[in-house]
């Protein structure tokens, strides 16, 4: 069975820092392209950081470069999101995705995760 499982949401302070994990079973991440969305009440989903299938290149929304890394390890099949310097802005449900093709940040990948909740407060 196909699956992607988040992990490492939770609460904290602006200027805070998180790891979120993108777990999959059931299949390989290594030659996937890799999403990371968010999506905020009331407001659509939006694309924040993915990696792309072919070299590994890494995209990110103008809105957290320089703040979020993603990263993939390959060896434990699990995609990471490292969010530092956090805003309330930043407070969301994570979702991370996955596809053979490459859709980059567009929503139009076929695996999901359940997603996790990021809330940035003080």
């Amino acid at each position: 069975q196909v699956q992607l499982v988040e992990s490492g949401g939770g609460l904290v302070q602006p200027g805070g820092s998180l790891r979120l994990s993108c777990a999959a079973s059931g299949f390989t991440l290594d030659y996937d392209a890799i999403g990371w969305f968010r999506q905020a009440p009331g407001k659509e989903r939006e694309g924040v950081s993915c990696i792309s299938s072919s070299y590994g290149s890494t995209y990110y929304a103008d809105s957290v470069k320089g703040r979020f890394t993603i990263s993939r390890d390959n060896a434990k099949n699990t995609v990471y999101l490292q969010m530092n310097s956090l805003k309330p802005e930043d407070t969301a449900v994570y979702y991370c995705a996955a596809d053979a093709l490459d859709y980059g940040m567009d929503p139009l990948y076929d695996y999901w995760g359940q997603g996790t909740q990021v809330t940035v407060s003080s």
